[in-house]
């Protein structure tokens, strides 16, 4: 997987953070639940004017999953989903990942009583996706390797 993938002139991009942690048994991710269908996905958005997209994801990170920290310069890949519009229509879209080391994990936040949140192992997070190209960057996310 390229770290610059070709996008389709139908696609939507988006950015998404993946929200991680040390715990006592390795990895942690943090997954939370999508307000419409439940599903759990990461933290991700639109793209913002006068914000880079690392900056993007750190944003979408604390008003999605309630959490903050420090975010890699760069994503450590993408992954395509169809996103459901309120029409009911399917977006294709790619979403850039960000990885963020979580330092702050707060007690409300814009969306909580929108959502679930949930810190998972990598397998675990990897396992309730929907998306296979999300579950391989989860599977085989490794924060000392660095980015690519």
């Amino acid at each position: 997987m390229s770290s610059k993938p070709r996008t389709l002139s139908s696609e939507t991009r988006q950015i998404a953070a993946l929200p991680w942690r040390h715990g006592s048994n390795g990895v942690e991710i943090m997954m939370i639940t999508s307000r419409e269908t439940r599903r759990w996905v990461i933290p991700k958005g639109n793209r913002m004017a006068g914000k880079t997209d690392a900056e993007a994801a750190v944003i979408e990170a604390y008003e999605e999953a309630g959490v903050q920290g420090d975010v890699m310069g760069a994503p450590i890949g993408w992954f395509r989903y169809g996103k459901r519009l309120k029409s009911g229509r399917v977006q294709a879209t790619i979403a850039s990942v960000y990885p963020l080391e979580v330092f702050i994990q707060l007690g409300a936040w814009p969306e909580d009583a929108q959502r679930e949140r949930r810190w998972m192992s990598t397998e675990d997070a990897a396992a309730v996706v929907d998306e296979d190209e999300l579950a391989e960057l989860i599977r085989d996310f490794d924060p000392g390797r660095g980015t690519e």
